[in-house]
């Protein structure tokens, strides 16, 4: 990775190096993945992981926990999980006759989310709130959860038995969805001969913490968008809303994200300025989950449309 020149700081920058090359150790030959994970997390953002079982989705989100010092807490969604068991309860204490919150696991630094789309929607929407404003409210009452948080969250295929569809509105929460596929040959050889993924992931060594994380994310803020390359972002916006084969198109909240992103993306690439490649790699996994077919496409293949079909000025 070459310097980062602006806004510049080395220290900093050896140990996002450091970082990444330790989650490719973990996470075999997806280096594409690892970038955009990383990206994902530098811009805010939270991380849809969707595949099959035993891909690697889990053994990411503890390598990333791990590298950037983070608080974790796994939550295993399962069909019976209750808005409470993530965000908490309130109990009566007969004692000081008063009701005392008692937190859940979402009060943490990254909070895995397994398999999500095994809870009933009423469970999954419980991270609205905290995905989106960053505090919960149990009983009129709000809690701030402490920053940074994010949420990673793994998502079966949706033809597997037990599955509930993720509502659009969560789905929105999401900056990016990504998807591990199976391991080439090489990575899957490495994967068979090497160390087990659990004796790696414990001996994870912190290369950033939540504070960095911050500085990251502040500097991926100062990262310059030339007005063509904004006029390039709108333009993708404006025909995911007028194409025929699109029944909801990309709303304002995505365009910031895509451009937050996109920030994050260069910041992790060297440069000081967003180019509209950067643009290209994020549109795809941050754009497809947000797209409503209005015919039988789906959204991955709507978004390389739209790729193809807006040129860049």
């Amino acid at each position: 990775m070459s310097a980062i020149t602006q806004p510049h700081d080395e220290p900093l920058q050896q140990r996002l190096d450091a970082a990444m090359a330790q989650v490719n150790r973990v996470l075999l030959g997806k280096p594409r993945q690892v970038k955009l994970a990383f990206a994902c997390l530098i811009a805010g953002g939270h991380l849809l992981l969707e595949d099959v079982p035993g891909v690697g989705k889990t053994t990411l989100a503890h390598a990333l926990a791990a590298t950037f010092a983070l608080e974790f807490q796994r939550v295993q969604f399962t069909s019976d999980l209750l808005p409470s068991d993530i965000i908490g309860v309130s109990v009566y204490e007969r004692e000081t006759g008063q009701f005392r919150f008692h937190p859940g696991p979402i009060f943490t630094g990254l909070l895995l989310a397994d398999e999500i789309n095994r809870a009933s929607p009423k469970t999954q929407s419980a991270l609205l709130e905290a995905m989106a404003e960053g505090q919960v409210t149990v009983d009129g009452q709000t809690h701030a959860l402490a920053q940074p948080f994010f949420v990673v969250a793994t998502q079966n295929p949706l033809d597997l038995n037990g599955t509930f569809p993720l509502p659009d509105s969560q789905l929105d929460r999401f900056m990016l969805r990504l998807s591990l596929d199976y391991p080439d040959a090489t990575a899957e050889r490495a994967l068979l001969t090497g160390s087990d993924r659990r004796d790696l992931l414990a001996r994870l060594m912190p290369q950033l913490d939540g504070t960095a994380l911050l500085a990251l994310h502040r500097q991926a803020q100062a990262i310059t968008a030339s007005t063509a390359l904004l006029d390039y972002l709108q333009a993708l916006l404006a025909a995911s809303r007028r194409h025929a084969d699109i029944r909801v198109g990309l709303s304002p909240r995505a365009g910031l994200a895509l451009l937050a992103a996109a920030r994050a993306w260069a910041l992790l690439s060297g440069r000081g300025h967003v180019l509209p490649e950067d643009i290209q790699a994020l549109f795809v996994p941050l754009a497809a989950h947000r797209l409503l077919p209005a015919r039988g496409a789906n959204g991955d293949t709507l978004a390389r449309q739209l790729l193809a079909e807006v040129a860049v000025d």
